[in-house]
This record gives C-alpha cells, structure tokens and sequence, in this order.
C-alpha cells in the first residue's frame, strides 16, 4: 500500500467517527446497534406508542381506512410518526457516503492522470 492510499484510509477513519452517529453499539450482543429517539417526556413516548400502533392497525386493515371504534382516539398523528422516521434517518452517513466517494473520485482522477 503507497503513501496516498494510507492517508486516504486515515481521513476514511476519521470521517467514521466524524459522521457514523445513527447507530451505537450495543454492549450486551455482538453484532448488534442501536437506534436512539429523542422523546421530551413519558407522554410523548407513549404518544409514539399508541401511534405507532394504530398506524399498523391501519395498515393491516387496508381494506377499511380507519382505526376500529374499540379505541378511544381514532386520530393518528402522522407528524408524530414522520418526525421519529426523521429523527432515525442517518443524515450524517449519507453525507459519510459522499465524502468517500468524492475520495474515490480523487483516486481514479489520479489513476487516469497517472495512465497518459
């Protein structure tokens, strides 16, 4: 391995633990990460809960568009879900994969320079 390939693998590790910040991992199981939320309180989290679930129930009841008149609230706040989905999407990695492409672009506009 030459010289410019070291460094390259060296800013690759430092833009790791710059930008790989989804997922943790998990003490307890090898191979295992986890995925935090960001709740302001219990009432919150179990807002997400119930809306979560009546979010599936919903969905697995495609055919009839509503929450069953069993449960109290039949509202289900989509914003809650859509705001967790947006606190879970790894903005941070997407941004890791470009710069790493933009490496990879440096690398092969080197090899093609080095070739003529």
């Amino acid at each position: 391995m030459n010289a410019d390939e070291i460094i390259k693998l060296e800013k690759i590790g430092i833009l790791n633990g710059r930008f790989l910040n989804t997922l943790k991992p998990a003490e307890d199981k090898r191979g295992m990460y986890i995925a935090e939320i960001r709740v302001y309180d219990y009432y919150e989290l179990a807002s997400i809960i119930k809306n979560l679930m009546k979010l599936c129930i919903t969905a697995v009841h495609y055919d009839s568009v509503e929450v069953p008149p069993t449960i109290a609230n039949q509202h289900i706040d989509v914003g809650l879900i859509l705001g967790i989905a947006l606190q879970l999407f790894p903005t941070d990695e997407f941004e890791l994969i470009n710069e790493i492409s933009d490496l990879y672009d440096t690398k092969k506009d080197e090899s093609l320079a080095d070739s003529k």
